[in-house]
């Protein structure tokens, strides 16, 4: 069968294939432990699966706006006005299948053939594929440890071209859980007004912060850089609600409508019961999302430990989010070679750092009990002495 020609262009996803790849050896019996999802090992909150029935009992089963259900768009845009300083209305605003899919919608609409997207390197995974597969142009800029796995104002500049067309922001970051700085938005946001540039701020892991560490949307910094940003958010990490499919899309009017058209097109509205709970998750009280952000940092804490107790692994303190990303490049491996002999010989899941753009490193998610990241950082450990030069 012949297919399109830009599918060929998208990888898939190591991290769902790493993922399955590591159930399935559980599925024989095999104790693996895994520290490739991204996701929260924690039950979505109470209050918001009983809003849902609630919705369901009340008949909420039947198609809904495109958009998205106004009472949760307009609770949406009050969430962007009282907690990010961002004066989205409610009109702004468009519900979408997951933060994912608001993205790819994103990148559908405002790209065309041979528009340059800038995105920082170590990157989610998706950013690229979803550029390319809407004609655009990927174009990366390198990162490390010794910069925090952050871009810098001039890296920015010298990266625009007049094909720019928007730049991809995320912070806390996947994988990293670096956080820039409001000083070092600020300084970003200076580069985007000057070039007249889009900016896409991906703030699905906002509430996820540690040690103090502040996350400042690039809108927030002027009326100039608000008419230059687009916000993509979800409810998937920060109320454990990965399973629900609910993110969002925030931006200028005229690109919510365009998405909006695009989205009647496609998926339509998203499960409307389920939009229920994300009011409950906006309106209720946030102390679950803070229990959840505490138990992170104790991990946190204590695989950055055991992670850095390893002769010759060096790794940054995330300050957000809830991943490590360890450079292996001392053992003389790649990190696909890496993962895969230590899923197969030692059985601990971890994600190649190539999918992210950085193949010396490897990414490890502490959204997991403690027992586990003990054990599973030992078996690493014992994995790495025989492997290291």
């Amino acid at each position: 069968m012949k297919l399109a020609d830009r599918i060929g262009q998208v990888s898939s996803s190591l991290t769902l294939a790493i993922s399955a790849k590591a159930k399935a050896m559980r599925a024989d019996g095999i104790d693996v432990l895994s520290f490739s999802a991204g996701e929260p090992d924690f039950d979505t909150p109470e209050h918001i699966k009983a809003a849902a029935k609630q919705a369901l009992d009340q008949g909420k089963t039947k198609y809904g706006p495109a958009p998205g259900e106004p009472q949760l768009r307009a609770a949406i845009a009050h969430k962007l006005q009282q907690e990010n300083r961002l004066n989205f209305q409610t009109e702004n605003v468009l519900v979408t299948n997951g933060g994912k899919q608001s993205l790819y919608n994103l990148m559908q609409v405002l790209l065309n053939p041979g528009d340059e997207v800038i995105i920082p390197a170590p990157y989610w995974l998706s950013y690229p594929e979803m550029v390319k597969l809407a004609g655009g142009v990927p174009i990366t800029l390198t990162t490390d440890a010794q910069t925090g796995f952050k871009i810098t104002p001039a890296q920015l500049q010298a990266a625009i071209t007049p094909r720019t067309r928007l730049l991809v922001l995320n912070s806390p970051s996947n994988p990293t859980g670096m956080v820039y700085t409001p000083a070092e938005i600020s300084a970003l946001a200076e580069v985007i007004v000057a070039a007249n540039l889009w900016v896409v701020s991906d703030e699905i892991y906002e509430r996820i912060l540690y040690d103090g560490a502040e996350q400042l949307s690039i809108g927030a910094v002027s009326e100039a850089a608000f008419q230059r940003t687009i916000i993509s958010n979800g409810f998937a990490k920060a109320y454990s609600m990965t399973g629900w499919r609910i993110g969002y899309l925030a931006g200028p009017l005229e690109l919510i409508q365009a998405v909006g058209r695009l989205q009647s097109h496609s998926t339509s509205n998203v499960c409307t019961f389920a939009q229920y709970g994300a009011i409950a998750a906006l309106e209720g009280s946030q102390d679950c999302v803070d229990i959840m952000r505490q138990a992170f940092d104790q991990r946190r804490r204590l695989m950055f430990q055991l992670l850095t107790d390893i002769p010759g692994v060096t790794c940054p303190q995330p300050q957000g989010a809830f991943y490590m990303f360890p450079d292996i490049s001392f053992t003389g491996l790649g990190s696909i070679a890496f993962c895969e002999a230590l899923l197969e010989q030692c059985h601990v899941a971890a994600v190649p750092g190539v999918a992210f753009g950085a193949d010396q490193c490897i990414r490890l998610s502490y959204a997991t009990d403690q027992t586990s990241i003990e054990q599973g950082i030992e078996r690493l450990a014992q994995f790495i002495t025989t492997v290291s030069p």
